[in-house]
């Protein structure tokens, strides 16, 4: 038989054979019946334009646009097309030298090649556009006005949360697992919730193909837009936050250091967060973004630190309703607990004073947490941590304890939607472990039962524990998204979920809510009384430390205060820091105060006007600190240019 004749070889034969059949048919149909390649190929005169989809809105609770659009444009370059143009003139527009201009050409090349269009002039002011605009053929081929859209912040606040917008650079352009969609020239969110919901507000670029003259112009769309592709605007974001508390937040804080967080128990939703000193978000837009970044990068208030959630503080008696849920819950007290306090605690080595004498200021719980004795709350810390079910503190007592602040959101990220945030410092067995090489005891740590020692939490995280306190062992993850338009992801689904903590009884939480309620009806934050409105709350004097050349210097304390309203049913919870500015019940509570009674009663009584007056018009941060700022002649700029017409 010949190998001809052969099954196996005429298999092989058939492969090759309808191999060759595919492979004619289709050249066929791509070169015969598939006109749009064919169309393109040929149409050298056809013009590529990316058409900029419309970034997403932000709104706040009531709907209100808090941040928006704007168009401003670039003058782009397409390198290789850059014939005799007037270069002189261009240079007078834009106010450069020839050097600079040979030197953003090449520039252009390096990124992109010289037959591919790079930003020649990004965001351009408006009497520059004008200019370029009336004279654009004097610059083609080669120059083209592409528009731009850029962000607008019509209340001039929430900067550190809504973050800001900018170019691309190039080392992301490297990296194509996560910016592999983006091209050079793209924008997109760098901090704040401008970065977090990117994938959501940004939208899908579209492609427009137009005719150019033997001069390069575009004389219209070709093949009537058969090959366009529309872009799709980004999903607009609705949020928990309330716009002109916000508002009313950064005017409290202007002149101060520090923050406030109001969180609604209910869900989760932040209703404010200030960071103070607070910058216009229109700063960080436009022509002039760079140079302003600049200058607030360098600002000694540091005002794009959000200290709200990146700073850490002691949170000094405002810990202490934490510390009384945990002896409660240990059982190691009652509510009827006294301690008998006279001024001092002697129950380490030596006596720890204390403001209070008066006899019977800690006779029970209620009584202590109104008082804020020092006192009660060391000794309630060190019969919680040696407690002999856990074997006392260095067997598994202190990791108890820090496992029960960890349950309440301490030491570690919330999880709040925007990004950067801090996760502060719980102290463990293994801390202290390593610190004092095994050779330790609850008097070691003592004053963590104060909300002193090294405990350090951010203002996010005691606002959180405020909501749980508020819903008696409950919180939801602190978000500022509360929906998104026509969305159909999962982003939000993690912050519907309710977290009970530690299963602590009601009987315990109702014991410091009470506590917590006399403080502000009889206590030490009876400034922040709000009529018709009972108020849970907490005082602190967080004491404060620096490092001043080279050694461990006290300065001024930090002024802090914590509350929920209303007590029977919290819509509000707040936690307030003013930096180097005394007691908690000096300006802390009052700032406190007045946010709340804004948010529940929509206004500021007539009554307190005049504490609302005092309060913005004080000022704590360092006088020094204050004279090196530029930030409200920043901030005073912004105003006068967004008034512009």
């Amino acid at each position: 038989m010949s190998v001809f004749n052969q099954p196996r070889k005429r298999v092989i034969q058939m492969i090759i054979l309808g191999m060759v059949v595919l492979i004619i048919t289709r050249l066929f149909f791509l070169q015969i019946v598939e006109k749009k390649y064919a169309k393109l190929a040929d149409a050298n005169a056809v013009l590529r334009k990316v058409i900029y989809p419309s970034r997403g809105i932000i709104y706040d609770r009531q709907n209100r646009s808090i941040l928006g659009n704007d168009v401003l444009y670039d003058l782009v370059v397409t390198p290789a097309s850059v014939k005799s143009i007037d270069t002189a003139y261009l240079c007078n527009i834009l106010k450069i030298d020839k050097e600079e201009f040979r030197k953003r050409i090449i520039t252009a090349i390096v990124k992109n090649g010289r037959v591919r269009q790079s930003v020649f002039a990004p965001l351009l002011a408006p009497e520059v556009f004008g200019q370029l605009q009336e004279s654009m053929y004097l610059f083609q081929p080669g120059f083209e006005l592409v528009p731009r859209q850029i962000r607008s912040y019509p209340y001039s606040a929430a900067a550190n949360i809504l973050g800001y917008i900018a170019e691309i650079s190039p080392a992301m352009l490297k990296d194509t697992g996560t910016y592999a969609s983006y091209n050079s020239g793209d924008y997109l969110g760098f901090t704040g919730l401008e970065k977090t919901y990117e994938p959501v507000l940004m939208g899908q670029r579209g492609i427009q193909y137009l005719i150019k003259d033997n001069l390069n112009r575009p004389q219209g769309a070709y093949e009537n837009g058969e090959f366009d592709s529309a872009a799709v605007a980004g999903k607009n974001l609705r949020l928990s936050l309330d716009i002109e508390l916000q508002v009313l937040g950064e005017k409290l804080m202007k002149g101060k250091s520090g923050s406030i967080v109001a969180i609604d128990p209910q869900t989760g939703g932040i209703l404010a967060m200030v960071s103070g000193p607070s910058f216009d978000p229109n700063l960080l837009t436009g022509p002039y973004r760079s140079a302003n970044f600049s200058k607030l990068y360098t600002d000694t208030t540091k005002p794009l630190f959000n200290r709200a959630i990146q700073a850490t503080y002691p949170p000094g008696s405002t810990f202490k309703p934490m510390i009384a849920l945990v002896g409660l819950d240990e059982g190691v007290i009652t509510p009827s607990f006294g301690y008998p306090c006279g001024g001092a605690y002697y129950g380490c080595t030596r006596p720890i004073k204390c403001e209070h004498h008066d006899a019977g200021h800690a006779a029970n719980l209620r009584l202590a947490l109104s008082h804020s004795c020092n006192s009660y709350f060391s000794h309630v810390y060190r019969l919680s941590v040696d407690a002999g079910k856990f074997g006392g503190i260095r067997v598994g007592g202190m990791q108890k304890w820090a496992d029960y602040m960890n349950n309440f959101g301490f030491g570690h990220k919330v999880g709040i939607d925007i990004p950067s945030e801090g996760r502060g410092l719980v102290p463990d067995k293994k801390y202290y472990d390593a610190r004092y090489k095994g050779s330790w005891n609850s008097c070691t740590s003592v004053f963590l039962g104060i909300g002193q020692g090294e405990l350090l939490l951010t203002p996010l995280q005691m606002a959180n524990a405020m909501c749980i306190v508020a819903n008696r062992g409950s919180y939801y993850i602190p978000h500022f998204v509360a929906s998104i338009d026509n969305d159909n992801t999962h982003l939000l689904d993690k912050y519907k979920v309710r977290h009970d903590v530690a299963h602590i009884s009601d009987t315990a939480y109702s014991a410091v809510i009470h506590g917590m309620t006399d403080v502000v009806e009889s206590g030490t934050g009876r400034v922040a009384q709000i009529e018709g409105i009972t108020i849970g709350g907490k005082t602190g004097t967080a004491e404060n430390y620096g490092i001043v050349n080279g050694v461990r210097t006290k300065l001024k304390n930090h002024a802090v205060f914590v509350a929920f309203a209303p007590a029977e049913k919290a819509r509000i919870a707040i936690a307030v820091i003013v930096e180097n500015s005394g007691f908690g019940a000096k300006y802390a509570a009052p700032i406190a105060s007045l946010m709340m009674e804004k948010y529940l009663k929509d206004s500021i009584s007539t009554k307190r006007q005049p504490l609302l007056k005092t309060v913005m018009e004080t000022v704590t941060i360092d006088a020094a600190m204050l004279a090196k700022s530029h930030l409200d002649s920043l901030n005073n700029n912004a105003v006068i240019k967004k008034k512009k017409p």
